[in-house]
């Protein structure tokens, strides 16, 4: 009998049920997160968007655009639509659903309104990324619950309220950025313990900074008007102390007994109040007398002009050195300077005028001098010539381009217009320019700049430049390495010098020191585009990686371009000879080294519709200094155009930034 069940039935059975393990153990390939893809369409049903953006439902959701899902096709990790015209509220029990979702990147669109709560069930959430939109309302409370959550961008929209506690308990989160809202109250004491990217810059927050949240750069916390201590400027008695966390129990003082004075003390007290009254009366007098005696004489006599004290001028290679009075002769008409809202500074005309100077260089649009002011404030004046714009249209260009506010793009802070003097005022950076820091003395006692320092710049100018294009609609026109200038700690870079190209006269002939960046259709025309910029980025990599100047001499055959020059050293097959002889000592760097160096020659094609936009080459750039985050996934710049990470490079036919 049992011989028979192998033989015959049983045998069967026993084949059926191995079938059956066999399907459960390899079926989950091609299944489909059905209820996902259900969650995705009420989404997509309920928001408005873009033509572009279409899910067929009869694919499978894996396969659609912005979509990523796990291995075996049964959950979506990862949901990308960066840029493509979402319009309205997030509707809620849609993205909600989404229980296994990774990734989560909205940015660029047009979602307004709240973070719907049922977002408190994303408990797998790595990266959530809202930068760019118009999304209104508290911090978003379901937030507190994604335990897991490393990078969070709610940047450029429309939060007010304060910042909760409850993100301090978020204790993987390494990027937080929550500039450019409406932020209210103190910054909460207890900082989340892996945090390295953070910035509150372009809110409404007061109070002193918590210590742990010192180690950032002060423009992390740039126009919050109220805010202070380390690293801004120190806190006077009159600032609030960072709020306590709500578990530290309040602190009491205990009551005095208070003793009521003497007769003699009461007597005595009015005597030195009357006193001290009555010095205070003559102390004012003394001051409205002597203004009013200051006034007199400077109506009579011309009012004294910028002068330097042994000024220094440093050339654009930090090479050359001359004396030179800033003055030009005294101002033509009365005038004043113009700051720009939030320009964080306290002067007026006559303090600048009464600064000492030192000459930092001289460039296409005008001299730039180091100005430090009676009090100790140090500043950059840039003194323009040529301008061919009248008064009003150079006030209302000025007031645009100081609105533009980015950490990798040096701000304008205020301005000066007469008939003789045309002044723009900016942030001193200490650590000097590129220029200065690549082709100054190479002598003993050089310190090279490494590899990871000029991947680092040419990542910042890259961020700062995309920027201009893509968000404010500014070319820069003027990109050299003597206008990427560098922080004393970390070598970050911000670009200056942008958007002044209007200023001048297009017949006005471009300096030599600028040449070798132009454009060879700037060199025709006169006229600059965000393709002539791509350009003139490309010879900036070229001059990052060669350790060249554009108009250096050494290049070869008189007259031959940086560009031109390693384009004949890498059609010989000599690429190694095109690289800075100071990058050699690196080890491990050639594969980067190369990529960089193929980024440059894309960017400095002959023809302007072959060169990549700066967004593309900003992503490029990324790709090269990209590395693993916990859940397996090369991190990368999601908010591009000032850095972070959406986790991986979105799939065919979305936008990217």
């Amino acid at each position: 009998m049992a011989g028979n069940f192998w033989r015959g039935d049983g045998f069967c059975l026993v084949l059926l049920m191995w079938y059956w393990v066999l399907l459960l153990s390899f079926g989950g390939a091609g299944s489909e997160p059905t209820e996902d893809k259900q969650a995705l369409l009420a989404f997509l049903s309920q928001v408005p968007h873009e033509k572009r953006l279409v899910w067929n439902q009869a694919e499978s959701a894996c396969g659609w655009v912005g979509v990523g899902c796990d291995a075996t096709n049964s959950s979506v990790y990862f949901l990308r639509l960066p840029g493509v015209g979402l319009i309205g509220s997030i509707p809620p029990n849609t993205l909600g659903r989404l229980t296994q979702l990774r990734v989560l990147s909205l940015r660029a669109n047009r979602l307004a309104g709240g973070i719907p709560p049922d977002f408190s069930q994303l408990k797998l959430l790595r990266s959530l990324y809202l930068q760019n939109n118009v999304l209104s309302g508290d911090f978003p409370a379901s937030i507190a619950d994604m335990g897991r959550l490393t990078r969070l961008d709610l940047s450029s929209n429309n939060f007010t309220g304060g910042i909760p506690f409850s993100v301090g308990n978020l204790t993987s989160l390494t990027g937080l950025f929550l500039e450019n809202n409406g932020f209210t109250g103190k910054i909460p004491s207890n900082v989340p313990p892996n945090l390295v990217d953070f910035s509150v810059a372009n809110n409404r927050l007061n109070g002193s900074i918590p210590t742990g949240f010192a180690k950032f750069p002060a423009a992390a916390f740039a126009n919050n008007v109220d805010l202070c201590g380390d690293p801004l400027p120190p806190c006077n008695p009159f600032f609030p102390s960072p709020t306590p966390s709500p578990t530290s129990p309040p602190i009491t003082t205990p009551h005095k007994k208070h003793k009521k004075l003497s007769t003699a003390a009461i007597i005595g007290i009015s005597v030195a109040a009357g006193v001290l009254l009555l010095l205070l009366i003559l102390a004012i007098v003394f001051l409205l007398l002597r203004r009013r005696r200051r006034a007199k004489e400077s109506s009579k006599a011309p009012k004294p002009p910028i002068t330097t004290a042994a000024a220094m001028a440093v050339g654009e290679a930090g090479t050359s050195s001359s004396r030179e009075d800033v003055s030009g002769g005294p101002l033509a008409q009365p005038s004043k300077l113009v700051f720009i809202p939030d320009g964080g500074h306290s002067f007026d005309l006559e303090d600048l005028l009464r600064a000492s100077a030192e000459v930092l260089g001289k460039g296409s649009v005008g001299t730039s001098y180091k100005a430090v002011l009676e009090e100790g404030t140090i500043v950059v004046v840039k003194r323009l010539k040529d301008v061919a714009y009248a008064k009003k249209e150079f006030e209302e260009l000025m007031q645009n381009l100081g609105n533009v506010r980015h950490q990798n793009l040096l701000n304008l802070r205020a301005f000066y217009y007469s008939k003789d003097e045309k002044l723009l005022v900016y942030d001193y950076l200490p650590a000097g320019s590129l220029s200065a820091l690549l082709h100054g003395s190479r002598g003993s006692g050089r310190s090279p700049l490494d590899w990871d320092s000029r991947l680092r710049i040419a990542l910042c100018a890259a961020r700062g430049i995309a920027h201009l294009h893509v968000s404010e609609n500014i070319v820069h026109g003027n990109i050299k390495s003597s206008n990427i200038l560098l922080k004393q700690d970390n070598l970050d870079a911000s670009v200056s010098d942008f958007g002044l190209n209007p200023l001048f006269s297009s017949s006005t002939p471009p300096s030599h020191r600028v040449m070798g960046y132009r454009a060879p259709e700037v060199l025709e025309t006169r006229r600059v585009t965000t393709k002539s910029d791509v350009y003139s980025f490309g010879v900036l990599l070229l001059e990052l990686l060669t350790g060249k100047a554009p108009n250096q001499s050494s290049l070869g055959e008189e007259g031959i371009d940086l560009p031109r020059w390693v384009q004949s050293v890498v059609r010989e097959e000599w690429t190694a000879e095109v690289f800075d002889v100071e990058l050699m000592r690196y080890q491990n760097v050639e594969e980067e080294m190369v990529q960089l160096l193929q980024i440059g020659m894309a960017c400095v094609a002959t023809v302007p519709d072959q060169r990549p936009p700066m967004q593309e080459v900003l992503k490029m750039i990324e790709e090269i200094n990209r590395g693993d985050t916990d859940d397996g996934v090369q991190q990368s710049s999601d908010d591009a155009l000032r850095g972070g990470s959406d986790g991986q490079t979105p799939p065919p036919g979305v936008v990217t930034p």
